[in-house]
């Protein structure tokens, strides 16, 4: 890790606990995530599974927070269905993640049990999509 761990955000884990306690039905919906906007909006969303590759939580919940003006996301996490818990983003969704909101923390479950870290930590020696747009003023 290359900065310590922060505080973790257990409405988050509720949220998200709630939603995919009710919400994830069979095996279309498998996954809820919450997000917290910089002014305190939690924002949820759940998976679209489908053997194509539909969206995770993670990016429905980009689309969502966007629909409602949450355009900046401070921190997240993703909980299971079926009591699985706390679950980490697949590696696309920490690509898209960093992409989006370099400065977001998530949430995850470490053998020390749930910590926040950055999302930057999730993919060490990245390459970060804002790398590309050079500055071509001089």
């Amino acid at each position: 890790m290359t900065a310590p761990t922060e505080r973790v955000d257990h409405e988050l884990i509720r949220a998200a606990t709630h939603l995919a306690g009710t919400r994830c039905q069979g095996d279309n919906h498998t996954v809820a995530a919450a997000g917290r906007a910089p002014d305190g909006r939690v924002v949820t969303a759940v998976n679209a599974y489908h053997f194509t590759g539909g969206p995770c939580a993670e990016l429905v919940l980009i689309g969502t927070a966007a629909a409602r003006g949450i355009y900046d996301l401070e921190s997240i996490v993703a909980v299971g269905d079926r009591n699985r818990g706390v679950v980490p983003p697949c590696g696309r969704c920490r690509q898209v993640l960093l992409d989006y909101f370099p400065a977001l923390r998530i949430i995850v479950r470490t053998n020390e049990g749930l910590r926040t870290v950055p999302v930057i930590d999730l993919l060490p020696h990245s390459y970060v999509w804002a790398d590309h747009q050079t500055d071509t003023e001089e």
